[in-house]
C-alpha cells in the first residue's frame, strides 16, 4: 500500500495498543514504525529488474521484523521512562506496528516476500488496490481525533475497526467474483489456467480478471453491480514463443520467479536494434503496463543479455480516458468497456463482443 496508508495503519495500531498509556506519542511512534519497512526504496541495486524484484524483500520479512520488534521491546522495557509497561505489551506494540505493514502489502497485486530469506516467491492475495481511499480514510480520521483530543486509543480503535471491516468486504467481493467467473472459464477450457483476480484502481466494486494459457492471455472486467450481464472476454497474444530466450537470461529468470506466468514477451525496436522486452501483466491495466524491462538484444542469430536493465517508460496515452471509463463501468456493465480499446491492435486476438 502507499506510504500514507501504512503510516496511518501503524499509527492506529499504536494508539490501540498503548494510546491509553502514552497518548499522542503512541500514535506518532506507530506512524513511524508503520512506514519503516518501505525505507528499502532508497536502496539502488544498480539494475531495474533487481530494484523492482528486491523491493518488499528483506525489510518486509516477517522473520526480520519480528526480530526487530523483539529488540525494540527489550530496549524499551529496559530504558523507556514508562516503567509500568510490561515487556509483552511493548512487544505487542512494536510487533503489530511492524508486522502489519507487510501483511497489508500482501493483500495487493505486487506481492511481498514475507518469508525472506527463504527462496519463496512473493506472497500476494490482492483484495485492495495499492491506493484505496475507503480503507485509508477511517484510519486517518481516527488518528486525527487522537491527535486533536489527546485520547490516543478511542479514535484509532474505531478507525481500525472500520478499515478492517472494509477488508472483510473486499475479501468477500473477491470470492464472489471468483465464483462468478468459474463457469465462464470452464466453458472456454480455462478452468486449470493460471488466473489473477484483483480490484481495479481505487475501488473494490469492479474487478479485473487476468487468465494466462500458453500463448494467450485473457482479460475480463467483472463488477459487483453487473447483475446477470456476462463479462466480455478479450484475448491477447503473450509472445510465449520468446519464453526460452527470455529465461536464458538471469533477469528473465528473476522476473519469472517474481511474476510467475503473468509475463508478456516481445521483440521491440529500441535504440536502433531489436530488443527482447518482458512486461509484467499483473500491474497496471491493458495498454498501461508500468513494468517493462529489456532483457537481451539481438546480435546476428542470437540474443545477448543486456549489461544493465532499465525500466521502460510506460505510455500515458489515454490514461485519463481509461480511468474515467473505468469509473463509469463500476456502476453499470453497459455500455461495455473494452480493454482492447487501449491496446495496440497487433496484440488483440479476439473479443467476445464488438469493441
Amino acid at each position: 500500500m502507499d506510504s500514507i496508508t501504512q503510516a496511518a495503519l501503524g499509527a492506529a495500531i499504536g494508539g490501540v495498543v498503548l494510546g491509553r498509556r502514552l497518548g499522542r506519542k503512541a500514535v506518532l511512534i506507530g506512524a513511524v514504525l508503520g512506514t519503516l519497512p518501505d525505507l528499502d526504496v532508497v536502496i539502488d541495486y544498480g539494475d531495474a529488474v533487481a530494484n523492482v524484484t528486491e523491493h518488499r524483500g528483506f525489510s518486509h520479512s516477517l522473520f526480520v521484523l519480528a526480530g526487530l520488534a523483539t529488540a525494540l521491546a527489550l530496549l524499551s522495557a529496559r530504558f523507556a521512562p514508562a516503567r509500568d509497561i510490561s515487556l509483552g505489551r511493548w512487544w505487542t506494540f512494536f510487533g503489530f506496528c511492524l508486522l502489519t505493514h507487510p501483511l497489508l502489502d500482501s493483500l495487493t497485486t505486487y506481492g511481498t516476500q514475507l518469508w525472506w530469506p527463504l527462496d519463496a516467491p512473493p506472497v500476494a492475495y490482492p483484495i485492495v488496490f495499492i491506493i484505496d481511499p475507503l480503507y485509508t480514510l477511517p484510519l486517518l480520521v481516527g488518528i486525527g481525533i487522537a491527535l486533536v483530543t489527546g485520547n490516543g486509543r478511542r479514535g484509532p480503535a474505531w478507525g481500525l475497526a472500520l478499515a478492517s471491516t472494509y477488508l472483510m468486504f473486499a475479501f468477500g467481493a473477491k470470492q464472489l467474483v471468483e465464483h462468478r467467473i468459474e463457469p465462464i472459464l470452464a466453458d472456454r477450457g480455462l478452468a486449470e489456467a493460471s488466473s489473477l483476480v484483483q480490484p481495479t484502481p481505487f475501488n473494490t466494486l469492479l474487478w479485473r480478471v487476468t487468465v494466462v494459457n500458453d500463448d494467450e492471455h485473457h482479460e475480463l472486467l467483472v463488477g459487483l453491480l453487473d447483475g446477470d450481464t456476462p463479462p466480455l472476454v478479450e484475448t491477447y497474444r503473450r509472445g510465449a514463443e520468446l519464453t526460452a530466450e527470455a529465461l536464458a537470461s538471469e533477469r528473465g529468470q528473476r522476473l519469472d520467479w517474481f511474476a510467475g506466468p503473468f509475463l508478456r514477451y516481445e521483440a521491440r525496436e529500441l535504440d536502433g536494434g531489436e530488443t527482447l522486452v518482458a512486461t509484467d501483466l499483473r500491474l497496471g491495466f491493458p495498454g498501461f503496463y508500468p513494468f517493462a524491462f529489456p532483457l537481451a538484444t539481438r546480435e546476428g542469430d542470437s540474443w545477448q543479455e543486456v549489461d544493465v536493465s532499465e525500466q521502460l517508460v510506460a505510455s500515458s496515452r489515454g490514461t485519463r480516458e481509461a480511468l474515467s471509463r473505468l469509473a463509469g463501468r463500476i456502476m453499470a456493465p453497459e455500455p461495455a468497456l473494452c480493454t482492447s480499446d487501449f491496446v495496440a491492435g497487433g496484440w488483440v486476438l479476439n473479443t467476445s463482443a464488438p469493441c
